[in-house]
Parts: C-alpha cells; structure tokens; sequence
C-alpha cells in the first residue's frame, strides 16, 4: 500500500431493542480485538466460519452502538474525502427539513451539475416527490437530484450546505465539514470512517431513509433507477446504504446488515476491495458477538409487599425487553432496584422499580420493573367509635 491509499473500516453494534443514543466514550471490553497486519487474523472460533482477510487496512474500529463501547481499533480517526457517501447527510437534511411528499419542480440548478457525473436523469419542469429526489440520489448516486434537493430544500446550495453541517456537528461528527451536498471533491470537504459510521447509525433509525436506503429499484420520473449498493442482492440481511467513487477519494462505501436481531455498520474509505472487505467484516461481527437477552418483557423476577391492599405482596414484571451483544465468556447479571415497601391500589403495567443490567461491573441499561397485575386498596376497617357514631348519628 502506497502513502496515498488510506483506508477505514468501521463495524458498529446496536441492538434494535434500544434506542440509539449516540456513540459515548470509548472504553475496552475484557475480550481483546483480533491483531490486524495485513490483513483479519480472526480470534480462536471465529476462523471456521469461511471469513476471508481483509487486505493492508490501515484504520480499523469495531464499536457497539448502544453505549460507544470500543471493540476493535487499529489506526486513528484521520480525515479523508468521503465522495458520495455524503449524499446520507444531504438526504437525512432534507428529510428533516420537509415532509417525503413535498412536491419539487427542478429548475435552472441542474445546470450545476459538473460534466461526467453520476446523474439520476432528473429533468426540468418535471414534478417530483421530495422522496422521489431522494431515490434519484441514493440508489443511482445521482448528483442532479442532490442539487435539485440542496436548492429547493435549502434556499439555495449554499444555505443547505451549512444546515448539513450544523446537523452534522448534532450528530457529534467532529472530524467533518461538508462543502457540497453531492460530495464531489472540494476545499474544506473531508469526513473520517467514525462519522461516518456516526451517521449510519442515526439514519438507519429514521423510517423513510431506511426504506429508501434497502430500495433495489425505483421508478423516478420516467426512468427506472437501480440501486448501485450491490451487496443488498448478494448479502444475507444487508439493508443499505450507500456507495461513492471520485478518483482522488477512491472506492466509498457505507452498508448496514441485520441478522437476527442484530445490527451492524460497516464503512470503508478508499478500499479497491469494499464489496469482499465488507462481507468478511460482517461474518467476522455475526460469528464474534451473539445476541443475548438480559431480560424479557412479561416476565415476572421479583414479588413485593403491599401495603393497604386487598393482598400483601404484587408480581412484578420487566416492562420491556432488552438485549445486548456479548462475546464467550462474558455474562450480563440482573438487579431489581425498587422501593421497601408500595402502598395500595397499584394497576397492572404501573412502573415501581427498575431492573439494572450491568457486565463486569458496568451498567448497561435500566429496565422498568412494573406491577404484574391489579391489587385494590382494601376497605377500611372502622373503629368501635366510628361505628358507635354511625349508630348515634
């Protein structure tokens, strides 16, 4: 590999059982990441599963989304031009600026379009869907369709260019600036793999995105467009998202793949060889981290005592379930936080307490512990002068 090549590669963990929160701080977990020269050397176990090694990587990062946990790391966050991947910050942008039925007419601003690149063949006058512009860009990395959206969504290239950058500083994508919504090369646009993988994360929570992100094909105008992300036909379970090339940025590439419950990211930059990369990053994920359930939503862990109530102890329940990816060895252990003592009437669902789910010492998440069922307050017993006035009365 020459001084010039450079490349990152990214695999993030998240459980869909919970929310995204953002990639917090990076901490080492007990299993120590594979060594990376040259290519994958896989942990015992992991081997067999017919991954193939990823050739002269340079940067490496394997992190769990749910709590910014660091897996795997080799190389540093370095700046690098992203190409067309950063068409996922130019849809989610627009996506969050105006509603996907919007209707756009492109006008003068597919004069902007530089000669030679991928375009969605949008034309002028023609009326089109907000979602429709975001296909156009997406599947066939069609940089008319990211001006005509950047012009009619921003109020102009330049004032939707900073609304990207203001989103992404939201998304905490410290090593990136934006200087075009197609992401062709310019002064002052750059990104890193982390970020990248940053706003993956993010976007593949956002329903109309994602659909857009897993399309194969989509008619938009009178074209049918194709999706240039080869791997959603090849790959078992991948659903998006994007690919890029400029000559100066080489091969782009920033995909998403569930199996079983599980989610994960992978984004290389600059790799001649991201379609085989990606799928050996995912056996590698899939095969190394397994999906346990910490707790099950219904079922019951603990009983408490009633005060005042037609019973004197309720059932109590996890409110919702929760997951987390674990290596061998690793066990995730349960606590039950709750009052001494509830006091009647309690209704079935009501949230009393909270199950704490913690691993080598860490907490990880914190579940409502909730009432099984109903317990009445029981009815008052009156005292003899109580009842002496009753009779008087």
């Amino acid at each position: 590999m020459n001084g010039r090549t450079v490349k990152a590669i990214i695999i993030l963990l998240s459980v869909l059982a919970v929310s995204f929160a953002g990639i917090g701080a990076l901490k080492n977990r007990n299993t120590p990441p594979p060594e990376i020269s040259g290519g994958i050397v896989f942990p015992d176990g992991v081997n067999g599963t017919g991954c193939q090694p990823i050739h002269d990587p340079t940067q490496v990062f394997v992190y769990d989304v749910t709590d910014g946990v660091m897996e795997f790391r080799q190389g540093t966050d370095r700046k690098i031009v992203p190409a067309s991947v950063t068409k996922l910050l130019t849809a989610l942008t627009a996506l969050d600026m105006m509603p996907e039925n919007t209707v756009i007419t492109p006008g003068d601003e597919l004069k902007l379009v530089a000669a030679g690149s991928s375009v969605a063949y949008i034309k002028a006058h023609h009326r089109l869907t907000l979602a429709m512009l975001v296909e156009g860009m997406l599947l066939p990395s069609g940089n008319d369709a990211a001006e005509c959206i950047a012009d009619h969504c921003g109020g102009g290239v330049e004032r939707f260019v900073a609304r990207m950058n203001e989103k992404a500083a939201a998304l905490g994508m410290t090593h990136t600036s934006f200087a075009n919504p197609s992401g062709l090369d310019a002064q002052g646009h750059y990104s890193c793999a982390l970020d990248m993988a940053r706003l993956a994360a993010y976007a593949m929570r956002e329903p109309t995105f994602a659909r857009i992100a897993a399309t194969r094909t989509a008619a938009v105008g009178e074209r049918m467009l194709g999706n240039h992300n080869k791997l959603l036909a090849s790959l078992e379970g991948c659903t998006g998202l994007k690919t890029g090339y400029t000559d100066n940025a080489g091969r782009t590439l920033v995909t998403c793949c569930e199996r079983d419950g599980m989610r994960l990211i992978a984004v290389t930059l600059n790799d001649r060889s991201d379609w085989a990369d990606h799928a050996a990053l995912y056996e590698y994920g899939f095969a190394a981290f397994a999906r346990k359930r910490a707790v099950t939503r219904g079922e019951e862990y603990t009983l408490a005592p009633v005060r005042g109530g037609t019973q004197t102890s309720v059932s109590l329940a996890a409110g919702e379930s929760f997951f987390y990816p674990v290596t061998a060895g690793e066990e995730l252990l349960v606590s039950a936080r709750l009052p001494e003592e509830l006091t009647a009437p309690l209704t079935a669902g009501q949230a009393v307490g909270e199950l704490i789910v913690s691993m080598d010492g860490r907490e990880l998440a914190r579940v409502p512990l909730v009432c099984a069922e109903t317990v009445a307050a029981a009815e008052k017993k009156q005292s003899l002068f109580e009842r002496l006035l009753d009779r008087t009365g």
